[in-house]
């Protein structure tokens, strides 16, 4: 996966968030953060934008990757960081085994 496909994915799925809750969405670029952008987007939202963007890319991101930082007092992530943890951390999408 290209650190500009996960980037693309973040902007797109938390636009969508932004949008399908009637909240604004200003223009993300790298350096946004986007708990600090983003109206009412906090860690009660966070699960739900992580299942899109894994849905996006076509990869299972692991419960313990904090893609938007914040975990046990850590600094939260920019765009670019949260892409590259993405990158990094994302498993490829596992088939789901039919039942015989």
């Amino acid at each position: 996966m290209l650190l500009t496909d996960a980037k693309a994915a973040l902007v797109s799925v938390l636009g969508q968030i932004q949008k399908r809750s009637g909240l604004a969405c200003p223009p993300l670029n790298d350096s946004s953060i986007p708990p600090n952008v983003l109206p009412k987007f906090d860690s009660t939202v966070w699960p739900v934008a992580i299942t899109l963007i894994a849905r996006k890319l076509n990869v299972d991101i692991p419960k313990a990757v904090h893609i938007f930082g914040g975990e046990n007092g850590a600094p939260l992530l920019t765009i670019a960081e949260s892409a590259a943890l993405i990158c990094k951390k994302a498993l490829p999408k596992q088939p789901i085994k039919q039942a015989a």
